[in-house]
């Protein structure tokens, strides 16, 4: 199958340009090695060559000898490796040396060096719509955070093609499967995760309670679920388990919370803490479910839940080179955002996230908006972009300033 072009090309062109080592990471089956590998001239398989393990038993200089970008694929099960790695960065003195691709988090282990100065980190997500060819790409997120309005036709992504997304997920190998075949494949991927990745990151835990945990996590998604809710969902776990189960999932990137924004509101009101939790790409909580496409049309509550994980997926993605954030609001008193992207420079842009698009669906949105954004303190002159995402229909921006945009037009 032909390379489909991903966001993460100019990242990691990016950082290959500044750095001696690049650490591309992310979940399983995302695209990583492929990506990584357009870009490098030499490769070592870590987790399928033989001599791997010998070189860095008896000479691991060697294993570093190879035109440059050198790609180590999955390093992390060869942890030694990266300080070999930064010790020979820092004697080339050279960008663009190695990649490491890897399918868990750095451990914090203080025998191995942060890699700061030496190492660009990039994290790589599932597929975005755009980059599925299912979203037009229309609407750039860049230019509506510049200020410029939404202006789009509606892109036909109608309410079956758009749940059949959900339930398949953005993941590369699986494009050209059937629906059917998809959600047989992202079923084994949970059980690998509860079975055997969940190991990887550390301490063996129980799969059947890491499994219940992820079912937790599945009803839960896009929601502000605590420890202590988690932990009596599942019933066995106490809530140190309950957090410690969610750093190993964490760490293996099949989970990713939306951290909850911290400003200052010109009311009494006080932002809530707790992040809202979701799953690397909203089609785990579909397989987790034993959900289809079918049953998941008779249930349009869950699936709101669901829309609104993939635009925070999306709005993850699309926002990551230009180095925003995305966060959430809630305030004491109820008013709430669905997602706050942040800028470097400080400035912001609120988006409620609707399934539906009527009139009435979107006024209501847009006036959460606005009440929100007249709470909000800022030092800013410039005022926040406010946007509703919608399922579907035209993009455009309403007489009042706030920006209506159909996920399927959005784009980077």
């Amino acid at each position: 199958m032909a390379y489909i072009p991903r966001i993460a090309d100019t990242e990691l062109a990016m950082g290959l340009a500044r750095a001696g080592a690049v650490l591309l990471e992310g979940p399983k089956a995302c695209g990583k090695t492929e990506t990584a590998s357009r870009r490098s001239r030499s490769i070592v398989h870590i987790d399928t060559d033989p001599s791997v393990e010998a070189l860095m038993a008896t000479d691991p200089q060697l294993l570093l000898e190879g035109a440059v970008p050198r790609l180590f694929d999955e390093w992390q099960l060869q942890p030694k490796l990266w300080n070999v790695i930064r010790r020979e960065v820092d004697a080339r003195h050279t960008a663009g040396q190695f990649i490491l691709t890897g399918s868990t988090a750095p451990s914090t282990d203080a025998t191995r060096h942060s890699g700061a100065g030496r190492f660009a980190r990039i994290r790589m997500h599932t597929m975005t719509l755009q980059e599925s060819g299912h979203s037009s790409g229309t609407v750039s997120l860049e230019a509506l955070l510049n200020g410029e309005p939404a202006r789009a036709v509606d892109p036909g992504l109608d309410l079956d093609a758009l749940i059949t997304r959900i339930a398949t997920g953005g993941w590369p190998a699986l494009l050209r499967m059937t629906t059917a075949d998809t959600l047989a494949a992202l079923r084994d991927y949970v059980t690998f995760v509860a079975e055997v990745d969940v190991r990887t990151a550390g301490t063996i835990r129980d799969p059947q309670r890491v499994r219940r945990l992820l079912l937790a996590l599945a009803r839960s998604t896009a929601t502000e679920v605590t420890v202590t809710t988690l932990a009596r969902d599942e019933a066995s776990l106490s809530r140190d388990a309950v957090r410690d189960y969610l750093d190993a999932l964490s760490r293996i990137f099949v989970i990713e919370d939306q951290p909850a924004w911290s400003s200052h509101l010109r009311s009494s009101a006080t932002l809530r803490k707790e992040p809202k939790r979701h799953f690397c790409d909203p089609s785990l909580a579909v397989a987790l479910l034993g959900a289809d496409v079918i049953s998941l049309r008779q249930n349009l509550a869950f699936v709101g839940q669901l829309f609104e994980s993939l635009a925070v997926h999306e709005l993850r993605v699309l926002s990551q080179p230009l180095g925003a954030e995305v966060f959430h609001a809630r305030d004491s008193t109820g008013n709430e955002v669905d997602a706050i992207v942040q800028q470097r420079d400080g400035r912001w842009a609120a988006f409620e996230v609707k399934l539906g698009s009527s009139s009435e669906t979107i006024d209501a949105a847009a006036a959460s908006l606005l009440r929100f954004a007249r709470n909000v303190d800022t030092s800013n002159p410039e005022p926040p972009v406010l946007a509703v995402v919608t399922g579907r229909g035209p993009s455009y921006r309403r007489p009042d300033g706030i920006e209506v945009v159909a996920i399927g037009s959005l784009g980077s």
